[in-house]
This record gives C-alpha cells, structure tokens and sequence, in this order.
C-alpha cells in the first residue's frame, strides 16, 4: 500500500500476540490456511459472478485479518462483504466488487509475509541478542 498506510497495525498486532501467548504462532498459521482458502473461494465466486458465495469467505477474512491487525485486509474484505451482500438482496451480480477482489490476493500475501517476518521465534531473540544486560 502506498501513501505510507501500514498493513499492519502493530499495537493490535503486539496484544494478540500477548493474548495468545504460546498458541500464537500456531494460530497465525490458521490464519494462513483460512486465509488461503477464503481468497482462493472469493476469487472462484467472482468468476462465477455468485454474490452468495462471496460474503462468508469475505466475513471470515474481515474478522481473522483484524485479530491480527491487518486493518487495511480486514477493510478490503469488509468492503468485498458488503457489495456481495447488497447484491444478494438486490438479485444482482458482484461486478463492482471485481476491483476489490483483484487486489485482494497481493494484498493478503504481503500482509501475511509481515506478519509471519513479525512472529518468527528469531524476530523475539534478537531484541536481547548481543546486548550487555546490566547487573551481569
């Protein structure tokens, strides 16, 4: 994303990882199989032009995207939800979801790509690695 928006929000980020503790990193590999998935449904939905078939892989994306902080993905597929929804009661098919749903995939592998940078056991031991502990 341009315009200087992070894709991660790392206050929410930081009290998930806290809340969870150990079960962090397993949970965030979660999220990257659900989020695979939900992608991977929301695009073959759009091809299909089947509006029904967007907004529960879109819900699921929002809520699991926010849980981690990823608040500009969690927006998108908020976004993608509400058209597919509109369109359900409307009868009407998701064509101006199409260039929400293009940037979709880019914007989940990038935010996932951090996310995961972010968790890695590495990224907690090196903060204290190579510094001189006071008291020692």
């Amino acid at each position: 994303m341009s315009g200087g928006v992070s894709l991660v929000n790392w206050t929410a980020f930081s009290q998930a990882r806290s809340e969870l503790g150990a079960n962090f990193v397993r949970i965030l590999g979660y999220f990257r199989e659900d989020g695979v998935k939900s992608v991977e449904q929301i695009e073959a939905a759009m091809r299909a032009q089947n509006a029904a078939a967007l907004v529960i892989p879109a819900h699921t994306l929002k809520g699991e995207s926010r849980q981690f902080g990823a608040d500009p993905l969690s927006d998108l597929a908020e976004t993608i939800e509400t058209i597919a929804r509109d369109c359900v009661e409307r009868h009407d098919t998701p064509t101006e979801a199409l260039q929400y749903v293009a940037q979709l995939r880019p914007l989940f592998e990038n935010t996932l790509a951090l996310l995961e940078k972010e968790a890695s056991p590495l990224v907690a031991r090196r903060q204290g690695f190579g510094r001189r502990v006071a008291g020692i």
